[in-house]
């Protein structure tokens, strides 16, 4: 499916065959494309890049597509991958986690760190943190493929 051009996000980069790999959905997701480009936000003189999912409900093209800075995708990757490996290790707190300590790691960032740590104001976080670790299991071949690409990819371009 073509990714519209007459929006305010103004693609320049574009996956426009996303619905045929995006995981579980693949193939009967709503999410059409992705697109890196020109940002919807940009004000006059500033020019920001970002990325974009474009989801399309079969007659026109959703509010629920999202627009993200591209630091805020490569922050999601690095919390991904930071949580991917909690959890892998997570078997030896009885709760999964640690409440006296549910902070998992401070990640420096611009001079600052980025704070990531288990929710313990979720009122359901001792159930819920099963499943995350239940659905995370079971993303694993999907998350990994990707994961071991960006890997890659991150080698090859000198990172």
């Amino acid at each position: 499916m073509k990714i519209p051009t007459t929006l305010k996000h103004k693609p320049v980069i574009t996956v426009e065959n996303y619905e045929q790999v995006d995981g579980h959905k693949a193939y009967q997701s709503d999410a059409k494309g992705l697109s890196l480009g020109l940002a919807q936000w940009n004000d006059r003189g500033r020019v920001e890049v970002s990325a974009k999912v474009w989801r399309y409900t079969g007659e026109k093209w959703s509010r629920q597509s999202e627009e993200l800075p591209l630091h805020r995708v490569l922050d999601l990757a690095i919390l991904i991958c930071r949580a991917k490996q909690y959890m892998a290790e997570s078997y030896r707190y009885p709760k999964l986690y640690d409440p006296q300590q549910p902070q998992i790691d401070r990640i420096g960032l611009q001079g600052d760190a980025m704070t990531v740590a288990v929710c313990r104001d979720n009122p359901m976080i001792d159930e819920d943190i099963k499943l995350f670790g239940q659905a995370l299991s079971e993303e694993d071949e999907f998350l990994s493929e990707r994961l071991h690409t960006l890997s890659r990819m991150l080698h090859e371009a000198g990172y």
